[in-house]
């Protein structure tokens, strides 16, 4: 009798084990439903407006200006021929700010807490001149034309439009050297009278310098400006060059009844080394010379 009893047990036992077991597997959802439709998918979240906007590339300067210095430290002058050099692409404007000591001058404004706005030309820019137009230039005309490239004072983007034109700049004079600057939307065009380019690129920029990238080389009609064609030669230096007509007289020609033929005769070719000069001098003189001549002929003759 128990050992009917401890087998009806044990299969009671296995009976709830399998019954347990198979309550724990079961799955959470059909075969037949699919994921979406077992699990709400939650909505997408839509974008806000908290995000920051993204600045133009022109305006990204190209080399990021270092963090700000106490005033209390003794801070070195900002080195542009380095920054152009991290830039790249202004190695022929690296010479010439060098070979002029621009480079230096910059240096030194800068020391004494002076601003300065630099329009960088690059190497493309240099290379669309025509052959040997630098090498033409001299020493002082090379300052010019780098000096030319400067402005004496900070000016951002957004100020452009704030200049007078001529704008100034730290060439000789705003007469021989006007530079013009306008702005129409997000560009800044400039004009020398001869070219005419943009600033493509914010190569620098903190609170005492700017440094902008032109693809043109801005030149000044003080160096460029094609000659006028000079005054044909004044009249007196034609007249210099030609020969002076003489006026021989011969006694012979006068009547010889008139007792004053000799003199008159004699005194006439005295004048016409008068009447030469006065034709050298002036071109014009020549036909009152030779009219004045034969009035006094006819009255004598």
């Amino acid at each position: 009798m128990t050992k009917q009893v401890l087998i009806s047990l044990s299969l009671l036992l296995l009976f709830f084990f399998h019954c347990t077991k198979t309550t724990a597997q079961s799955p959470a959802q059909s075969p037949s439903q699919s994921p979406s439709q077992s699990q709400p998918q939650a909505p997408a979240k839509a974008p806000t407006s908290t995000q920051p906007v993204v600045e133009p590339p022109s305006e990204v300067p190209l080399v990021q200006a270092p963090p700000h210095k106490a005033a209390t430290a003794a801070a070195a002058p900002t080195n542009v021929t380095k920054i152009l050099e991290k830039a790249s692409a202004f190695s022929v404007f690296i010479r010439l700010l060098k070979s002029t000591s621009v480079s230096i001058q910059i240096e030194n404004q800068l020391n004494v807490s002076n601003s300065l706005t630099i329009f960088a030309p690059t190497n493309v820019a240099f290379s669309a001149l025509k052959p040997g137009t630098l090498n033409s230039l001299s020493t002082e005309q090379k300052v010019q034309l780098v000096q030319y490239h400067i402005l004496p004072s900070f000016v951002s983007l957004q100020n452009f439009q704030t200049l007078s034109n001529p704008v100034r700049t730290q060439a000789s004079n705003t007469h021989d050297y006007p530079l013009n600057v306008t702005v129409e939307g997000s560009w800044v065009n400039i004009s020398t009278g001869i070219v005419n380019t943009t600033i493509s690129a914010t190569v620098y920029e903190d609170n005492q310098l700017a440094i902008y990238k032109v693809d043109k080389v801005l030149l000044p009609l003080g160096l460029f400006a094609p000659r006028r064609t000079r005054a044909s030669a004044p009249v007196a230096a034609a007249a210099a060059e030609a020969p002076a007509p003489t006026f021989a007289v011969s006694p012979k020609e006068f009547p010889t009844s008139s007792l004053l033929a000799p003199a008159v005769a004699a005194l006439l070719n005295d004048a016409s080394g008068a009447f030469s000069l006065m034709i050298s001098a002036r071109n014009g003189f020549f036909s009152v010379g030779v009219t004045v001549f034969g009035a006094v002929i006819s009255l004598l003759a």
